[in-house]
């Protein structure tokens, strides 16, 4: 089993030059703002998910590889390695996400992750897969407002065409957490839909793409699902102190922590920045082998 994650560092220079040259706009800082917590990711892997074999991080290019990396035991990945010219550049992780299966010499069974969860307590590999199966709750929603949940209804929609199950007024939504994926699933899925999958391709995000839940959601109608939840704890700093998000990072009621950024001030930004890696160095004050 590997684990794939996704990965932008938007302070890059090089970076920002490719953004604003392609898109005549600058980045929205949220989206792409880099915390410098990959690491803690990292180490919550090697501690808590023993079971996995290789990790690989997905990039833009060169100048997005941290310097802190092992690339000799962190598998790097280009975009440009499993997406198709035409698509690219791309700045928006919908887009990536849709080519993930095609890593070089990626496991049948991967666990996707977005840069802000990271494991914080002892999982097993049955809490992913079992039995050919995918372990993963989904709700059922009937409206759709904003963008994400938007997406969501499209990649139900192109799963479903997938599966040939026909239309319907309610969709599907996975649990918003690390995503177990099986390759093979998604090079099937990729084929039967190609055409209005890629239609659905943009260069920034818009309420027509869909996402990596047509994966998922095509194992759902597939009958490849056991519909369990993995325990993760959201905390948004919208709504979240520096000290509670700590809180719970240091005493963690959950496998996973996701650390949703928002829009803040500068000195926002780094006090929050300053306690976060304080408890998460307190937690994981050891380097994984993934490190120089």
């Amino acid at each position: 089993m590997d684990v794939v994650i996704t990965y932008v560092n938007g302070l890059d220079p090089v970076w920002q030059q490719q953004y604003s040259r392609a898109t005549c706009q600058p980045a929205l800082a949220k989206r792409y703002r880099d915390w410098g917590l990959l690491p803690y990711l990292l180490r919550g892997i090697e501690r808590y998910m023993p079971f996995v074999d290789r990790v690989f991080l997905v990039v833009s290019g060169e100048s997005q590889v941290p310097a802190w990396a092992d690339t000799g035991k962190l598998g790097i990945v280009y975009h440009r390695d499993i997406i198709p010219e035409s698509f690219l550049p791309t700045f928006n992780s919908t887009t990536i996400e849709l080519f993930l299966h095609r890593i070089p010499g990626l496991s049948e069974e991967f666990v996707y992750f977005n840069d802000d969860f990271y494991p914080v307590a002892p999982m097993e590999r049955t809490d992913f897969f079992r039995d050919g199966k995918i372990v993963m709750h989904f709700a059922r929603h009937i409206l759709a407002s904003g963008m994400y949940k938007k997406q969501t209804r499209q990649s139900d929609r192109l799963a479903r065409l997938a599966a040939g199950t026909g239309k319907a007024c309610a969709f599907v939504r996975p649990q918003h957490t690390c995503t177990p994926m099986l390759r093979s699933c998604n090079e099937e899925v990729y084929a039967k839909i190609k055409m209005p999958l890629e239609r659905s391709i943009t260069m920034l995000r818009t309420n027509g793409n869909a996402n990596q839940y047509v994966y998922p959601d095509y194992l759902y109608y597939t009958g490849r699902v056991i519909d369990r939840p993995l325990p993760t704890q959201h905390c948004s700093m919208a709504v979240c102190s520096a000290d509670r998000i700590a809180a719970h990072v240091l005493r963690p009621s959950k496998s996973i922590i996701c650390i949703n950024d928002v829009s803040m001030s500068d000195d926002k930004q780094a006090d929050m920045r300053q306690k976060l890696h304080r408890a998460f160095e307190m937690r994981f004050p050891d380097k994984s082998r993934f490190e120089k």
